[in-house]
């Protein structure tokens, strides 16, 4: 319901006392979440002016193997800045459009194809869907992304069901052990790194997808891919 930071407890003393416990317990949490943020968010700010000038140097210099292997892991830093601010900011002011599914989907799948992975488009209806586009398409490129780093075959097909459309994301990797399956929704929380050591990333990518799909009123679960791997299912209501 509606949060009342004047609320006072009443009643007898064993119902006052334990609402006035309640009440400076949810102060304590709502304090200790904003000081994370907000650190997290000041160190990625600073984070960015020294790879700014990293990246700026290293366009200067001659190309070869070595100065390529730089350039892409000042690359992966910006990237991880980038996602550490998105996770921090949290849900931006942006307004809900009705937006073209399959056209804001193969814009993502355009912008993040590579040679080393095939990313095929299923959608068979043009559906209209009420969206925040700049979250989705971050929710969206995170899961492909994710997806990316574990296999070589990406299926996305799109579902209509009564009152949601469902977004389904398989590959074709060695999938997500049960037991972790809500974990890596978790902040920071990352696999066995045998699955693939050079995955990188900055830990949060699935964390913030879910908090797009929630903040739209759906959601992400996961499931096995009959390709082998995982399968990725963002439910989001119409």
């Amino acid at each position: 319901g509606r949060e009342d930071s004047n609320f006072k407890p009443e009643g007898s003393t064993e119902i006052r006392q334990a609402a006035a416990a309640f009440n400076l317990m949810r102060e304590r949490i709502q304090r200790t979440i904003t000081q994370r943020t907000e650190m997290l968010a000041s160190i990625s700010h600073d984070l960015r002016t020294p790879l700014t000038r990293m990246k700026l140097q290293l366009a200067m210099i001659e190309n070869s193997a070595e100065i390529g292997d730089l350039r892409s892991d000042v690359e992966e830093m910006e990237n991880m800045v980038e996602e550490y601010l998105a996770f921090a900011r949290g849900e931006v002011a942006e307004k809900v459009q009705n937006i073209n599914l399959s056209r804001i989907l193969q814009g993502v799948i355009n912008r993040i194809q590579s040679t080393s992975v095939s990313i095929n488009l299923n959608t068979k209806q043009i559906h209209y869907v009420p969206l925040k586009p700049n979250s989705f398409k971050r929710a969206i490129t995170n899961i492909i992304n994710n997806a990316s780093n574990y296999g070589n075959q990406i299926d996305i097909i799109v579902r209509k069901l009564p009152g949601s459309i469902i977004i389904q994301i398989d590959d074709n990797g060695p999938g997500i052990p049960l037991k972790d399956r809500e974990d890596v929704f978790k902040p920071f929380y990352r696999l066995d790194v045998a699955r693939n050591p050079d995955t990188g990333g900055s830990g949060l990518g699935l964390t913030i997808a879910r908090d797009v799909a929630r903040a739209h009123g759906g959601d992400i679960f996961i499931e096995d891919s009959p390709n082998g791997g995982a399968r990725i299912n963002m439910r989001l209501p119409l």
